[in-house]
């Protein structure tokens, strides 16, 4: 069974390609066009990992993320955003204790590597 990631982002574009690049991995990919939508159907997917953008309307990437942390502790988590700021990576990373932090716009060999990294993470 190939692993899933559910990309979380408001942008339709970014999920197509992040499909289209891990796909191509074996990698099965299903979108949230936000917060919500990623709350609302986590647990029917299942995912083994979670790319998460951060500037999203509503419900940002953060609050997403604290949600997806309550309900799912061990769910490995990876912020997908173009706040490429050294400040933005260590608040996501060293602070609020993202698995990932990987920025926008990514290469497609950089996608593949950091996500199954973050696939390989002993959290289930």
């Amino acid at each position: 069974m190939c692993p899933k990631v559910m990309v979380v982002d408001d942008e339709p574009d970014t999920i197509d390609l992040v499909k289209l690049i891990l796909g191509s991995e074996d990698i099965e990919v299903v979108g949230a066009k936000s917060g919500f939508e990623c709350l609302e159907s986590i647990d029917k997917e299942k995912p083994d990992a979670v790319l998460l953008d951060i500037m999203m309307p509503d419900m940002n990437g953060w609050e997403t993320f604290h949600k997806i942390k309550e309900l799912q502790p061990r769910l490995p988590v990876a912020m997908l955003t173009v706040k490429s700021q050294e400040f933005d990576k260590m608040l996501g990373l060293h602070v609020l204790k993202a698995d990932d932090y990987i920025t926008k716009p990514f290469s497609r060999k950089e996608l593949i590597k950091r996500t199954k990294e973050l696939l390989e993470m002993e959290f289930h």
